[in-house]
């Protein structure tokens, strides 16, 4: 018998959704993948294509790889792109990809949640301290995506 601890029963497909889909949103994406291997479709998705951006930020290939997590080949889509629309469950991770959330499912029993994601982009100073920006957004998304789905 479950717990009011417990978490909730595993959704079938996760979309994460940020601005770009270069940071936030692929971390999760990766984050959640690692955490529950392929008993859940994951995907993440942005609102809009960052002109002249291919994969990953290189912060996040680098935040990531610290824990074994190779987004290397990560492709940035938005929200036209993706191949199925089909999921359970839309996290969105900044405002304006809570708002177009929203309206992707308007005439959908889709659940969506709202984690509002600092932006580590926005992060000065050293290459260390800006790589320890991206760190804190990382090990952030890792504790709400136990506390949420939990340990597995």
């Amino acid at each position: 018998m479950a717990s009011e601890s417990d978490p909730p029963p595993l959704p079938g497909a996760v979309l994460f959704a940020c601005n770009f889909n270069r940071v936030r949103s692929p971390m999760a994406e990766a984050l959640l993948k690692k955490m529950l291997g392929d008993r859940v479709f994951v995907d993440s998705c942005g609102l809009k294509a960052e002109e002249g951006a291919e994969g990953a930020d290189p912060f996040v290939e680098a935040v990531m790889a610290e824990i074994g997590c190779d987004l290397s080949r990560h492709t940035p889509k938005t929200f036209d792109e993706l191949e199925d629309g089909s999921f359970d469950l839309v996290i969105s991770l900044t405002p304006e990809a809570q708002h177009r959330a929203v309206e992707l499912t308007r005439h959908r029993a889709v659940d969506i949640e709202y984690w509002p994601t600092h932006d580590p982009t926005l992060a000065g100073g050293s290459r260390e301290h800006r790589l320890e920006a991206y760190r804190d957004v990382r090990n952030a998304l890792a504790a709400r995506l136990r506390e949420r789905f939990g340990s597995a």
